[in-house]
């Protein structure tokens, strides 16, 4: 994981919103290089515990429902890059062309076996993939599609100053938010205009804390929250 030099970033980001959260990240630049290496540390290790859960898991998706064991989508990470995010498929295999790309509290086209999976988080474990890859990070804002980062605002491309995260601070305030959305006529309007700035507000407030002691947190309180809801 690297800091581009500023000169270097995409035109859009070179903006004076996104320049103060720049500075605060080349002062913590010795926390950007090890991160990374923590990133490859922490993903080997939970991979390795995980692998047997993880096929027990991809058994369990087959036999439920008809498809793929992964859900493959293209989303947003560091300067605006595109990538593939891996994921355990949790709905019916022609999801996306039966809804929007939001999903809702009782969406009909989650599985059986998607239900659990959604509730305790499991459907994120393939993400160790993308995080190995240097797609993602451990902590950091979750991945986008483009055609919600298309709505940003100048300040929300700050977040893109980072590679794409497992979790995030965000995550664990919005742990519900398919039940957000689940009253909602227009699910994509209301994400864009209500939903999204607010999650992006707490994404920003994370960039101003970036440190060890910060993702440290985020994560411990992941696992309490998905304890707790478990």
């Amino acid at each position: 994981m690297k800091l581009k030099k500023w000169s270097e970033l995409p035109d859009r980001m070179r903006t004076k919103e996104v320049r103060k959260y720049y500075n605060i990240l080349v002062k913590r630049n010795a926390w950007f290089q090890a991160k990374r290496v923590l990133d490859v540390i922490i993903g080997t290790i939970m991979l390795v515990v995980l692998a047997i859960p993880m096929v027990v898991v991809a058994a369990l998706i087959k036999l439920d429902s008809k498809g793929p064991v992964f859900f493959r989508q293209e989303r947003v990470t560091q300067y605006g890059r595109i990538f593939r995010i891996y994921k355990f498929r949790t709905m019916v295999d022609n999801a996306s062309q039966l809804g929007t790309q939001v999903t809702v509290d009782g969406d009909r086209r989650i599985t059986r076996v998607g239900k659990v999976l959604r509730k305790l988080r499991i459907d994120e474990f393939p993400q160790l993939f993308n995080i190995l890859a240097g797609d993602m990070t451990l902590v950091g804002t979750r991945p986008e599609v483009s055609k919600y980062v298309k709505e940003y605002s100048p300040e929300m491309y700050a977040t893109l100053l980072l590679p794409a995260g497992l979790t995030s601070r965000t995550s664990i305030a919005y742990k519900d938010e398919e039940k957000l959305l689940s009253d909602a006529a227009d699910a994509d309007r209301v994400y864009i205009e209500e939903v999204l700035p607010v999650k992006m507000q707490y994404n920003l407030d994370s960039l101003k804390k970036f440190s060890l002691l910060s993702d440290a947190s985020v994560l411990w309180d992941t696992f309490v929250s998905v304890l707790k809801k478990g």
